[in-house]
């Protein structure tokens, strides 16, 4: 993949421009099929089956897990750990240099994410292996973390070796996925360090990526925003002269203001491509 362009964030954090010669699936996605369920491949290998079942606002998700998932990023050294560098720049870099990753056309953004709401890695963690039934809420969401692949033993050699960077405060992140159709997570690296730091009693610190809507989609938006806005100030000019009119103006404009200035960076809906005949 060719170099995307970056958008530096406050904070820890980047939107990644990927080129849109990129716009063929990517070697990690999202398939839907014709029977109504999904599939989520990697490369020509599927890492999850599934489907929606039952009737009603709250139905459930049944999945099914298969071996064979390959981190898109390469292992993080102990060296690497100790020093700290900027992740989800790191993460970033290597996202590009991949072909097992979900990367492609489009603008993406990774941040530093160093706070889950409460049970996201508990009672939302999904450790059965294979399969897993999630319970949807209304409206299709579910809000935890889905794991590619079985999570070790706290005891595990590896596992072991990563508490202690849990307890030195120099473990690294996690990287994961948002997928707005769960509103949930992938979980695409760090399995151990994620057991690691839950065995020391620790939340997980992670580097979230997600898709943020295209130049074209949030100018669009911005564009019917501020006529809004302009219409709004125009009938606000119009009335008769009153104490409070400076301060309705004022408000007018910053909430303007602040609607605009996140149009860029809010959450996209995940790509999902349909599936070949045979998928």
């Amino acid at each position: 993949m060719r170099r995307a362009t970056r958008e530096p964030l406050p904070g820890d954090g980047l939107v990644l421009a990927v080129p849109g010669e990129a716009l063929g699936p990517p070697g990690m996605r999202f398939e839907s099929r014709r029977d109504g369920a999904w599939v989520l491949r990697q490369g020509e290998r599927p890492l999850i089956r599934a489907r929606v079942e039952g009737d009603g606002c709250c139905r459930d998700l049944r999945l099914h897990r298969f071996t064979g998932f390959r981190s898109p990023l390469p292992p993080v050294s102990a060296a690497a750990m100790r020093t700290g560098p900027d992740w989800p720049h790191r993460y970033a870099l290597q996202l590009e240099d991949t072909e097992n990753g979900p990367l492609h056309g489009g603008r993406w953004r990774l941040t530093a994410r160093r706070h889950f709401a409460p049970g996201i890695w508990s009672a939302d963690l999904v450790q059965d292996w294979p399969h897993a039934t999630l319970e949807l809420l209304c409206g299709g969401g579910w809000h935890g973390i889905l794991p590619l692949r079985p999570l070790p033993s706290p005891d595990a050699p590896r596992v072991k070796a990563l508490r202690k960077h849990a307890r030195e405060g120099t473990l690294a992140p996690v990287l994961v996925w948002w997928i707005s159709f769960l509103d949930g997570w992938v979980l695409l690296d760090g399995h151990d360090r994620a057991v690691a730091a839950l065995a020391e009693g620790m939340q997980p610190q992670g580097v979230e990526l997600a898709r943020v809507p295209d130049d074209a989609v949030w100018q669009t938006t911005a564009r019917i925003v501020t006529e809004a806005h302009a219409e709004r100030m125009a009938r606000l000019a119009a009335r008769p002269p009153h104490p409070n009119t400076a301060r309705q103006r004022r408000t007018l404009e910053r909430h303007h203001a602040d609607l605009i200035a996140t149009l860029p960076y809010e959450t996209a809906g995940t790509p999902v491509f349909d599936a070949p005949p045979s998928g």
